[in-house]
């Protein structure tokens, strides 16, 4: 395994087993957008469509929470994160808080013969 946390929206990771789970992780951000921002993305209301401003603002966060996770999970001693999601709220009129969590696990790549995996 290489030194990058592995980071997966699925309970096992394929390959590889579990050998200690620490506990939940998480990674959290709250983000506002500028005056500029708000301004144009409100005038865009009027006309419909995608507001780009938001996209990207709602992008950014994620990446930057699930940095924050992958942080908070290594600094636990896990080389992974199972189940991972993500949440986000809106706070006031102006601001957007978006969570990452998962649970932080050590895993090992299997050796010999892998089994397929089966949900009971």
């Amino acid at each position: 395994m290489n030194d990058d946390m592995i980071i997966v929206s699925t309970p096992y990771i394929p390959g590889y087993r579990v050998t200690k789970t620490i506990g939940f992780t998480w990674g959290l951000i709250v983000r506002s957008r500028g005056v500029g921002g708000n301004i144009v993305a409100s005038l865009r209301t009027i006309f419909g469509g995608e507001i780009h401003e938001y996209t990207e603002l709602l992008n950014q966060s994620r990446e930057q929470a699930l940095e924050r996770m992958k942080d908070h999970a290594k600094s636990m001693g896990a080389n992974a994160v199972l189940s991972v999601d993500f949440d986000s709220s809106e706070l006031g009129q102006s601001m957007t808080e978006v969570l990452a969590c998962g649970t932080a696990v050590v895993v090992e790549k299997e050796t010999g013969t892998i089994e397929p995996v089966r949900l009971a």
